[in-house]
């Protein structure tokens, strides 16, 4: 499936396109093409196939795609859209439009933003006479599909191709359900599917992305993936310990003012080297939460202040108005004045900013997917390196510290995935929870375009090879029951059997927020006697008598809303709290746990270690050593038993999941399960019973997971489809219980 070329096969591919196409690239004043782009003119000018592009960050994928297809459509006069540009991003789609605006104006080819923020005048234009190229986002499709069906068919149903940006992005979460299911849609109304194109970063599992590209014929898309050219990599990790006096995680970041903190945090001196060691170049800052992003950039604003310097250092999240963010994405583009974008994942997708010169992240990694795309953002001239700092925070240890604490996890995590990252290897991407809610969504809005459907084409539209085809005719006849009952109503049917929007039905299709599956990140909202704590990320199965880590002590959950998504905890009296150790929204792969055992049981020191972080790997190695964790999967604690399970996230919630089944008191982290207020004694016969849980008994787990649905209509998901569909996607998982018990 993967076809490399010889050079000399590559000779012919810029005379292959069109003599516009060819002056441009003059004007640009390349020298050549690059291979990715040479290969891909070939592959589409010279079959019918579909194609996957694989390539880092900057590696001319864009242009690989569109060149030979502007120069396929070049003549194409036929009403209806030729080609639709498909992206996750606005601005992604705004960047693509000033890449290709110049040159499909000199060939004639219109092309239209198409999304919310878009001129409606210039969508006005193209409603009257469709043609050219359609940029768009998936939500656009559904409004598109859903309020206007007629014009939909007549723009949509006779594009040549569709460029499906970010591919990587949509092979995890709701969203890629929703644009697989929308593709799946276009292609029912056109007389002939359009050839799909997939542009995406280097990914762990390419069959698997060339699978959600054509899931019908997954064996037939040629994958393309670029010669792995890679830049120069210098790195280094730094270690940095919190004071004494810092006993909570939740105040990690400190106070926005400095009155409000009396003494320095890890923080303090983590903005000290960025600012001494950033200033005057172009860099980006991955501060992971929103509010560890707003305080470093406060602290850098004030260092400037200090200093008497310009600040060149600017927050970019969500949750920032879209001209703030545009004005530092602009900046940083632009390039004139030195500028160093403190920010979330917002600037991981491919959003032209330009080259930087480096790239840092404060926290240990837990993706390496999401890495190699920050990293992808530096590097890109040639003979430049690529730039990557990672600052590590520990908490301090004294006669009151824990086990996890002492095994310094944070800092062995950093290690291991660098090691990883240097192996080559990129996670594939995880089961995705939003099945069921993501299939009601298309349901309403497929009802809505057509105006009524019957059951059985209904069916056939959304299920199949696809994003639905784990749902079987008999669960979706079961799921029309359940959103037809009194209780949902949702839909409703006439006499003839045509299915159709009850008036709730309607009311939830007419609504703006209809057209996005996504929801911001769920939380979980802590409450004690009626008192809010604060949230959580909503991240693993949670259930009753559960245990939970915030605000540096330890809770057990007497009950939960999911309704509401409310937690109702009571305080939970055990051995030493770890201070920083709260898993949060990005699960770590087996393989990354698999790796921080071997850097535990390693006595090699990484040449890209600080002086710091080499003595906080000396104090997690000394310390595995000291609980002979290479031999021992339980140790005791005060009044905690540890169990280190050396499993990634989903395999341990799982796991956990049983545990408490069983009746322990779970509370998972990074390296296994704490059991709180109990024994080895009181814990090990429970456990040794799940070592003989067949397959019958551990599909019983998923009755006591109590947030198993997901998605935003998750709370019309039929309880028992979300707990078969729970089941079969943790059927590994499930299957491995046994097997985990067996080694404790």
């Amino acid at each position: 499936m993967n076809s490399p070329a010889s050079d000399s096969t590559l000779e012919g591919a810029y005379h292959r396109l069109h003599p516009t196409i060819r002056r441009w690239i003059h004007d640009q004043g390349w020298d050549e093409l690059r291979e990715i782009q040479a290969r891909t003119i070939l592959a589409v000018l010279d079959s019918d196939r579909d194609v996957l592009i694989a390539a880092a960050t900057a590696a001319g994928k864009t242009e690989a795609a569109f060149l030979p297809i502007l120069t396929q459509v070049a003549d194409r006069r036929a009403l209806g859209f030729s080609v639709l540009y498909i992206s996750p991003l606005k601005a992604l789609i705004n960047d693509q439009f000033k890449r290709l605006d110049e040159l499909c104006a000199s060939m004639e080819i219109p092309v239209v933003k198409w999304h919310g923020d878009a001129p409606q005048g210039d969508k006005k234009r193209a409603l009257s006479k469709p043609q050219g190229i359609a940029l768009i986002t998936p939500e656009s499709i559904e409004a598109m599909l859903t309020r206007r069906p007629s014009d939909a068919k007549r723009l949509l149903s006779s594009a040549d191709f569709m460029v499906i940006d970010e591919v990587h992005s949509f092979l995890q979460g709701p969203r890629g359900l929703h644009l697989a299911s929308l593709l799946r849609r276009i292609d029912a109304m056109s007389a002939q599917p359009a050839r799909r194109v997939g542009l995406s970063a280097t990914i762990g599992d390419l069959f698997q992305a060339a699978t959600w590209l054509r899931p019908t014929a997954p064996e037939m898309v040629q994958i393309l993936e670029a010669k792995t050219d890679s830049p120069e990599l210098r790195l280094q990790i730094r270690g940095y310990v919190e004071p004494p006096e810092l006993d909570d995680p939740d105040h990690a970041e400190g106070g926005a003012d400095a009155e409000q903190v009396s003494f320095r945090i890890a923080l303090d001196d983590i903005a000290d080297h960025l600012f001494k060691t950033l200033r005057g170049a172009n860099n980006l800052v991955f501060g992971g939460s929103r509010r560890t992003v707003e305080s470093a950039a406060d602290r850098l604003r004030r260092r400037s202040d200090k200093a008497d310097v310009p600040n060149e250092f600017f927050p970019h999240h969500g949750s920032l108005s879209k001209t703030l963010r545009e004005e530092l994405e602009d900046r940083l583009k632009d390039g004139k004045l030195p500028t160093t974008a403190i920010c979330t994942s917002t600037l991981e997708l491919g959003v032209d900013i330009g080259s930087v010169k480096s790239v840092a992240q404060i926290g240990a990694p837990r993706s390496l997917s999401s890495l190699k795309q920050r990293l992808g953002r530096t590097g890109r001239r040639r003979g430049v390196p690529s730039v990557l700092r990672i600052y590590v925070r520990e908490p301090n240890i004294d006669r009151k510290s824990g086990l996890i604490d002492r095994l310094r996890p944070n800092t062995i995590r950093s290690v291991a995935v660098i090691q990883l990252l240097l192996d080559k290897f990129v996670e594939p991407a995880g089961q995705i929870p939003e099945v069921a809610s993501s299939l009601i969504h298309q349901i309403l809005s497929v009802i809505a375009e057509r105006g009524g459907i019957r059951a059985r084409p209904l069916y056939d539209l959304l299920c199949g090879p696809g994003p639905f085809a784990a749902i079987s005719v008999n669960e979706f006849a079961d799921l029309l029951r359940h959103l037809a009952s009194d209780a949902i109503r949702l839909i409703e049917q006439s006499n003839d059997g045509l299915i159709m929007l009850a008036e709730k039905g309607e009311h939830t299709v007419q609504s703006r927020s209809f057209f996005a599956v996504f929801e911001s990140a769920e939380e979980w909202r802590l409450t004690i006697e009626g008192k809010t704590l604060g949230t959580l990320p909503i991240s693993f199965p949670v259930h009753k008598d559960g245990l939970v880590v915030f605000a540096g002590r330890r809770w057990i959950v007497n009950d939960v809303d999911e309704r509401t998504n409310t937690l109702f905890v009571a305080p939970h009296p055990g051995g030493v709290v770890p201070r920083f150790e709260r898993a949060d929204g990005e699960r770590l792969h087996d393989r990354l746990a698999a790796e921080m055992r071997n850097v535990y049981l390693s006595t090699d020191e990484p040449p890209y270690l600080d002086d710091k972080a080499k003595e906080l790997l000396a104090e997690g190695r000394e310390t595995f050593r000291k609980f002979e964790l290479d031999k021992r999967r339980v140790i005791e604690e005060e009044r905690d038993l540890h169990l280190f399970l050396w499993r990634g996230s989903q395999a341990t919630a799982v796991f956990g999941a049983a545990a408490a089944m069983a009746g322990l008191p779970v509370q998972v982290h990074d390296l296994g399960l704490t059991l709180a207020k109990t024994t080895e004694a009181e814990a090990l016969p429970k456990l040794r019973r799940l070592s003989s849980v067949d397959r019958s008994r551990a599909i019983q787990v998923s009755d006591f997971v109590e947030n198993i649905a997901a998605g935003k209509f998750r709370d019309q998901v039929p309880l028992a489809l979300a707990r078969t569909l729970w089941t079969r996607q943790n059927a590994a998982e499930l299957g491995n219980i046994s097997e985990i018990a067996r080694e404790l």
